[in-house]
């Protein structure tokens, strides 16, 4: 059976990226590794682009489920330094959902866009046999703007500093503790605080305001494979080295013990939500202070330096490629079959 995920860079190096259609000159920014997004110019605009499966899980409520959907979607635009503006969204449902269920989850998607200024501008709806929750259709993401204010994905500088938001597990946590609360031997107060985790794990505001904030020279959502992955992916990506600390890291209340329960390295579990950003020093300071006035978690991990790799705590890292967050998530989804079986 192939690892779950994400392909890793060997299978995008041979399969996809010698295979990306016709090569076209408006195309700024094609598919890369590790790159959250693309880039067209149409005369002289930059027309960020990104897309996602849509990702809905039905235990979480339609209406939180539908924001949490909707954030995942467009964090790969909004890292971009370009807000998101415009959405193309399929959903291909199962056909048990009905359709008051459906008006909770799209009314709550539209509310959220609303309030992030992105307009709806085309899709597909339908109920499809064999289609099962939570991966139920697709979305394409779009933000429009200046290319000098683009936010490359391979930006990092020689001296910039490294910071990060909100910490390793943020995803990881407050997704798998929501869904199966029953799986997890943590007190009632340190479950709360983990599940409560899933609201910080969207960065689109925190992208634009560290984007507004100046200074950013990249800009990367740590999603799969955690910040371990991250840090990697955006320092190769640069052809830089970064020096970091992980005492210089947030880490949320109930993290650390969620991961310790599940068996998993919360530095290489998923964390959308996650901003790994490299910042010009003579910025550092406004960038942490804008995120940490709208109540975002940030420190200052370390320093872009000459040479290759990430050093964390004095060792040389490299890249997790498998998250461990699918296989917890599948141990704990047939713990919960069987219990529900017993039940029945």
């Amino acid at each position: 059976m192939a690892d779950l995920g994400k392909v890793d860079r060997e299978f995008f190096d041979e399969y996809v990226f010698p295979n990306l259609g016709a090569d076209r000159d408006d195309v700024a920014l094609g598919p890369t590794h590790g790159v959250d997004f693309g880039v067209l110019d149409v005369d002289g605009t930059a027309v960020a682009i990104a897309t996602d499966p849509v990702s809905v899980l039905p235990d979480l409520g339609f209406e939180r489920a539908g924001r949490f959907a909707l954030d995942f979607v467009l964090a790969d635009v909004a890292v971009s330094g370009l807000a998101p503006s415009h959405l193309a969204i399929t959903f291909t449902l199962p056909p048990e959902l009905d359709d008051e269920s459906f008006a909770k989850l799209w009314r709550s998607i539209h509310a959220e866009a609303t309030d992030l200024g992105v307009s709806v501008v085309t899709g597909h709806t339908a109920r499809y046999a064999d289609c099962s929750f939570p991966w139920v259709g697709g979305a394409t993401a779009l933000g429009v703007g200046d290319h000098d204010d683009l936010v490359r994905p391979d930006g990092a500088r020689v001296g910039d500093d490294v910071v990060v938001t909100s910490g390793p597990g943020v995803e990881a946590t407050g997704l798998l503790t929501s869904l199966f609360p029953d799986q997890f031997a943590l007190d009632a107060a340190t479950l709360a605080d983990a599940q409560s985790r899933l609201d910080d794990a969207a960065c689109v505001r925190d992208a634009m305001t560290a984007a507004a904030a100046g200074g950013v020279h990249a800009m990367h959502d740590a999603t799969e494979c955690g910040l371990f992955g991250a840090f990697v992916e955006v320092a190769d990506g640069a052809g830089v080295r970064f020096d970091l600390s992980t005492g210089d890291v947030p880490i949320l209340p109930g993290v650390r013990e969620t991961t310790d329960a599940l068996g998993i390295d919360m530095w290489k579990a998923t964390t959308g939500g996650t901003l790994v950003l490299a910042v010009d020093p003579d910025y550092t300071a406004d960038v942490v202070a804008a995120l940490e006035s709208e109540g975002t978690a940030v420190g200052v991990a370390g320093q872009v330096t000459a040479g290759s790799g990430v050093v964390v705590d004095g060792e040389k890292i490299s890249h997790p490629d498998v998250d461990p967050s699918w296989a917890a998530y599948d141990r704990l989804a047939r713990a919960s079959a069987v219990e529900d079986d017993a039940d029945g």
